[in-house]
């Protein structure tokens, strides 16, 4: 709902958001290099669907391999589900334009807002950075994974907006989207650890 609202506020009542926004995707068109652009579109390509399912799906395999643990392997899975299912409903409801700059791709059939790759891979590398979080002892390894799981969201982000796909907000809004997915995906998993720990207590009292 407040993603939704975001949404119709900007297209709406606050609309002068948008012209603010045709100027930083023109500054953006401007931008355009002949080195940053292949490195745009690999980025933007981190956060495709089919690319963000099939890491998403390798990490749970990994992750259950080497846990057995079901529910803590779901958590990127819940994650990005959520992340989909709210940007589904949003895309739906308000309907915005692309920004008027010139596409470097072929955008997907759903509209501008919020942007479907900056939450997907928000939704996932934010959730395997709180799991690295808690399960790497390394203190080396795991800073650097929770970098690289940092930044990846963010240089995708970038990316929408320097190949003409998105406004400023729609990749914000995203963000705040992927990072409220990954933070309720991770809690579902400490919830139901904590149920498993008193039921197992309760077995044993008893």
């Amino acid at each position: 709902m407040v993603v939704v609202a975001l949404g119709l506020l900007i297209t709406g009542p606050l609309s002068v958001i948008d012209h603010h926004e045709d100027r930083i995707s023109a500054d953006f068109n401007r931008a355009r290099t002949d080195t940053l652009d292949p490195f745009s579109a690999v980025f933007s390509h981190v956060g495709n669907t089919e690319y963000v399912i099939g890491i998403c799906l390798l990490v749970v395999a990994v992750l259950y391999w080497r846990t057995r643990d079901l529910r803590w392997s779901l958590v990127p899975l819940v994650s990005i589900s959520l992340q989909a299912t709210i940007f589904l409903f949003a895309t739906m409801a308000v309907g915005r334009q692309r920004p008027p700059a010139i596409p470097m791709d072929a955008s997907p059939p759903t509209s501008s807002f919020p942007s479907g790759h900056t939450g997907a891979s928000t939704a996932l590398y934010f959730s395997l950075l709180l799991m690295a979080s808690t399960r790497i002892e390394r203190a080396g390894l795991r800073r650097l994974v929770m970098g690289v799981c940092a930044v990846l969201p963010v240089l995708v982000g970038l990316a929408r907006l320097y190949r003409g796909a998105h406004h400023i907000s729609d990749v914000v809004v995203a963000m705040m989207n992927g990072v409220a997915c990954a933070l309720l995906a991770f809690h579902w998993w400490k919830a139901t650890r904590r149920q498993t720990v008193a039921h197992r207590v309760r077995a044993a009292t008893a």
